[in-house]
Order: C-alpha cells, then sequence, then structure tokens
C-alpha cells in the first residue's frame, strides 16, 4: 500500500466522491483514500510505515510461517490513485518491491526490473490500482516499465449521472478509453463496480450490468464488486443520515448478486464480492461478512449458475466441491471487445465444468500506442495455469501446474495469431519473474514485451 495522499480530482470537482472513506482529510488518520486503515493490508502498512520494502519482506516472512509457498509472489499496489503520485516517489515504490525480492540494492527502477528477473521469489505480476483519468497512454507506458500486467480500474458505474451526482470526476467515455488503451496495451482489466449507488435502484442495477458485460466497450476480464457502504465521514453517511439515501435490504443485496453473478461470462473472473472493511465501521450497507456464499445459494434456489472462471477453476472445485477433471479438451471462446478481437483459450473438463488453464489472446487494434504491438501484432495478455502453486523448478503429478498446459496454450495461441489473425509477431505481457520462460520457448525481450517472430 502507498502512502497516503489526496485525491487528485478534488482540485477541478472540490471534493472527493460521495461515497469515499478515508484519505488524509478523513476521521481515520494515517489511512490512504478509500480505505479505513482498519482493513487487514492497511493496518500491515501502517506498522511498516508505509515502507513497500518494509511491508513485502514482513508479507513474505508471515506467509512462509504459515506454511505458504513464496516461490511465486503478485502485488498489488494500493491506496488512492497511485498514478497521480509524483514520478519519483513511484519509482522508489516499485523499485523497493523488486529489491525486496532480489536483495539487491538498486539505483532506479530499470536496474530493480533486471535483479528481480533473476530472484529466487519470482514476481510473477504487478497490479496497479487506478481511475479512468489515470490510464491513459503515458500512465499506461511507465506502468508497462514498472513490469505491472493488470489494471484495476475504478468504474463503479456506467450511468453518466450516477458519475455526476456522486462527484466521481470523471465521464463514462472516460472509462471506454482507458479499456481499449489498457487492452491494447496488453493489459489485464479488472473494473471495481459498486450496486447500490444513490439514485440507481435494482432495475436499473441489473440494466447496467447487463450493459457491461454485452457491450463490447466495456466487457472486462475481471469484476470486484463492491455493494455501497455508508460509513461516517463521507458524504454518502450525511445523505443517509437526513434519509435522502436508504441501502437496499440485505434480502434483496443477495438476490441482486445473484442475478449479477448469473450475467458473468465464462471469461471474466470475480476476484471479490464485497470490500474488507470491518463490519462495526458500517453504518449502513451490506450486513452479511458472507455475501458470495449467501448469493451462490440463492443460485441454486433459483436454478441459475455463476460461471465465471474462479468458480469453475480447478482448485476452487477440488476444495469446495471433492471433484477433480476426468475428460479434459481444449476450448475456445471468441469475443469482440474495446476495439479488438479477443480469443479466450481454456483447457477444461466440459462435463464438470473445471477450468485448468486459461490464455487471453488479442489481435491489436490498428489505432495502439505502442510501436512495439504495430503492424499487424497478437499479444497474449493472460497465460494462468490454476490449481495449488508448484515451485518453479518442481514437478508434482498430482498438481496441474507445469504439466504442459501452458505450453500446450502458447502452441494454440501462435497458430491462431499467424493462420488467423495474419500477424508476423506475437507479444507477451509476462510478469517480470517469469520472463526467463518465455524466452524458454524462442522468446526476446522487446521493451517491456517478451516477442517473437512467426514463420
Amino acid at each position: 500500500m502507498c502512502k497516503p495522499h489526496r485525491c487528485p480530482h478534488i482540485s477541478f470537482t472540490g471534493n472527493i466522491c460521495v461515497y469515499c472513506p478515508g484519505g488524509p482529510d478523513s476521521d481515520f488518520e494515517y489511512s490512504t483514500q478509500s480505505y479505513t486503515g482498519y482493513e487487514p493490508t492497511s493496518m500491515r502498512a501502517i506498522r511498516a510505515r508505509y515502507d513497500p520494502f518494509l511491508q513485502t519482506r514482513h508479507r513474505i516472512e508471515q506467509l512462509k510461517q504459515l506454511g505458504h509457498s513464496v516461490d511465486k509472489v503478485e502485488f498489488i499496489v494500493m491506496g488512492g490513485t497511485f498514478m497521480a503520485l509524483p514520478e519519483e516517489y513511484r519509482d522508489y515504490f516499485i523499485r523497493n518491491l523488486h529489491d525486496a525480492l532480489s536483495g539487491h540494492t538498486s539505483n532506479n527502477i530499470y536496474e530493480a526490473v533486471k535483479y528481480s528477473e533473476r530472484s529466487l521469489t519470482k514476481c510473477i505480476g504487478i497490479t496497479i490500482e487506478t481511475r479512468p483519468d489515470y490510464c491513459m497512454k503515458r500512465h499506461l507506458s511507465d506502468m508497462l516499465t514498472y513490469g505491472c500486467t493488470r489494471l484495476e480500474i475504478g468504474v463503479q458505474s456506467v450511468y453518466e449521472d450516477v458519475a455526476r451526482d456522486t462527484n466521481r470526476g470523471h465521464t463514462v467515455k472516460a472509462v471506454c478509453e482507458s479499456f481499449h488503451l489498457a487492452k491494447d496495451s496488453g493489459f489485464k482489466v479488472v473494473a471495481h463496480m459498486m450496486p447500490d449507488l444513490p439514485n440507481v435502484g435494482l432495475e436499473r442495477d441489473i440494466e447496467q450490468f447487463t450493459e457491461f458485460f454485452e457491450n463490447p466497450a466495456f466487457r472486462p476480464d475481471g469484476l470486484k464488486l463492491y455493494p455501497t457502504l455508508v460509513i461516517r465521514g463521507t458524504g454518502l453517511y450525511e445523505l443517509w443520515k437526513s434519509g435522502r439515501y436508504k441501502s437496499y435490504s440485505p434480502s434483496d443485496l443477495v438476490e441482486l448478486v445473484a442475478r449479477i453473478l448469473a450475467l458473468v461470462p465464462p471469461w471474466t473472473r470475480v476476484y471479490r464480492v464485497q470490500r474488507d472493511i470491518p463490519m462495526p465501521l458500517v453504518s449502513s450497507g451490506v450486513e452479511h461478512g458472507n455475501l458470495r456464499e449467501l448469493a451462490l445459494a440463492r443460485m441454486k434456489d433459483l436454478g441459475t449458475q455463476c460461471r465465471d472462471v474462479r468458480t469453475r477453476e480447478v482448485g476452487i472445485q477440488e476444495i469446495h466441491h471433492k471433484v477433480r477433471p476426468y475428460q479434459v479438451e481444449l476450448v475456445r471462446r471468441d469475443y469482440v471487445a474495446n476495439g479488438g478481437w479477443e480469443t479466450f483459450l481454456s483447457y477444461e473438463d466440459p462435463d464438470q465444468d473445471i477450468l485448468i488453464g486459461l490464455l487471453r489472446l488479442r489481435k491489436c487494434s490498428e489505432e495502439t500506442f505502442r510501436f512495439e504491438l504495430g503492424g499487424g501484432v497478437s499479444i497474449v495478455r493472460e497465460l494462468h495455469v490454476y490449481g495449488s502453486v508448484v515451485p518453479v523448478s518442481s514437478r508434482d503429478p498430482t498438481k496441474f501446474q507445469h504439466q504442459g498446459f501452458g505450453m500446450l496454450l502458447m502452441e494454440e495461441a501462435e497458430r491462431i495469431a499467424r493462420e488467423e489473425h495474419g500477424s508476423g509477431k506475437i507479444a507477451v505481457i509476462s510478469g517480470v519473474g517469469t520472463r526467463n520462460y518465455y524466452r524458454k520457448i524462442g522468446y526476446r525481450l522487446q521493451g517491456p514485451y517478451m516477442v517473437k517472430m512467426l514463420k
């Protein structure tokens, strides 16, 4: 988590979003924007005085003591709009994340990334939380330099009037533009959405999620679903106290989330279904700590299914349903999103609806601003094999990582890029620590991407 700083749109809207807690001017001292300081991540950051090196080292040590493998690490940079901070601080922060893994003391971001590539603890990806208006070309280029592979973009609502009423500080058009630019740069895009905002209502909420998943201008790769919470010190708290805002009832909220989950396409992953804010701090909103579980139970009653990536992945199926895949086959799904042709490849057991591994391939649009991706290039935006973590140098026949599924997905992606896209080159947006994997199969580093010429 980065240091506390003021929200960047205060300078031109005069205030923060009406529902947003935390930040330097809030009731919650020491907290970052949109956090209370009482979330587990916030408390770890405060204990480390927001030092990125100490946060990383302490968390790795904690995971080791809990018995977890720390062979592979993924960072999520949170705490307000990181890309609004000065460049010098951003470079310092990311440099220290990489240095905490490699043990090297770097002078600049390029040196830090170089040593991180060879670290025993591999950085398989960096995710940065941002806003649509801080997801433009220069921001994306900086994030590629950091080794970032996934963006979490705060959308909250696809309605222009709701964005205006909640003082969001950007337009819906900016959301569409940021999705297009991000995907054409190879990033995976995860959207933060907030049902139950003021002046929306149940049916309008359902309509916006239908639009979000079906309109090619949106169609994210992932979703974090954060039902609106009323927290003291916010503008929404004052509206709630005066009776001008009322949250959905617990049963209505479970029903709404169940209906939203039924809309999620099989290529989208639902990462979270509620905030990590402690319940005693919530004045109104979500009353259950297990909202996803209740929504899935309600879906069972309704006879609907959640077919998102997380629900179907092999590790979740083994833990919750004690089932393992039997007949595995390659499944292909094509769709259009954000000005490009997307292909979602996966190895699945279709009969049991279990997903083992996936690959996201995109035929970049002609408008891509990255010179490495211009002139007919296809890009692999994600390659992921699920199941328990297997260390890089190990093999375990009872687990699914390192069994060749990733290689088979890459071979099929190269075939599609060459024969169907007509691309002369394929690129991969790769976590810094996984670049050597791609080198072994014929890729080389060009800018922030691993690339291979197609014969």
